[in-house]
């Protein structure tokens, strides 16, 4: 089976190494027997005809006033496959960008294609340093670097709580927000490479939508992946 995964301005929104991201869902495709065809969307690009799972990455506020007006464009497309249960994984600047609006420090308000009910704004309070993030699919590790404070709207699920963090805005503890299957996240690392279940969570909603059928993903050896997130977890903030 051909796994088509669609990469939203790799070269605008990619400062923290997301791309791994992409890399991790290959792999773990190809060992057990997919075949994950990557597609690089820039600006200008047509989203391809398949399209399976859509990740996009964090950026600087100048990097997303770069792609805001291209991204407005695909608002009706996007929104349209999130509620058809597309898979999409969107980091820091591209999780912002999901929401209604980013209003950064300067007061320039950065629109969204509000597949989230939040908005962020932006501060001087930077939150960074490591992350743990409980969520329904296991602890999540990684590492948070922002500025913007996330504010999620009622009824908005986080994908996570942070016993160790900041998360969305260093107030609540919420960490993220998912809602259909679309996953947002301030976890860089990249956040798949220290959380092989979450990949395989992300994997198995896409196969089980494209299939139509109850998936049950082959088990792989992730002892190289669970160190890494062993020794990012005991590392201080």
């Amino acid at each position: 089976m051909k796994v088509h995964i669609i990469h939203l301005y790799p070269k605008e929104m990619n400062i923290y190494g997301d791309t791994g991201n992409r890399l991790v869902l290959s792999q773990r495709l190809k060992w057990r027997g997919y075949e994950p065809i990557v597609h690089l969307v820039g600006l200008g690009d047509k989203l391809p005809a398949e399209t399976d799972i859509i990740l996009g990455g964090g950026g600087q506020d100048s990097g997303q006033a770069l792609v805001i007006d291209d991204l407005a464009k695909r608002q009706a497309e996007l929104n349209a496959m999130a509620d058809d249960g597309v898979t999409m994984l969107m980091i820091c600047g591209m999780y912002q960008l999901f929401g209604h609006y980013f209003l950064t420090q300067d007061g320039d308000k950065l629109p969204g294609i509000s597949v989230f009910n939040l908005v962020t704004r932006g501060s001087n309070q930077r939150l960074i340093g490591n992350i743990v993030s409980e969520t329904p699919f296991g602890q999540l590790v990684g590492y948070e670097n922002h500025s913007g404070l996330t504010e999620l709207a009622k009824g908005l699920a986080a994908l996570g709580k942070c016993p160790k963090g900041q998360g969305n805005n260093g107030a609540d503890q919420n960490e993220g927000a998912t809602v259909q299957n679309v996953f947002g996240s301030y976890l860089h690392g990249p956040i798949l490479s220290k959380n092989p279940h979450f990949a395989d969570e992300l994997i198995t909603r896409t196969i089980e939508r494209k299939s139509g059928q109850k998936v049950q993903l082959t088990p792989l050896s992730d002892e190289l992946e669970l160190a890494a997130a062993n020794v990012a977890k005991s590392r201080p903030r």
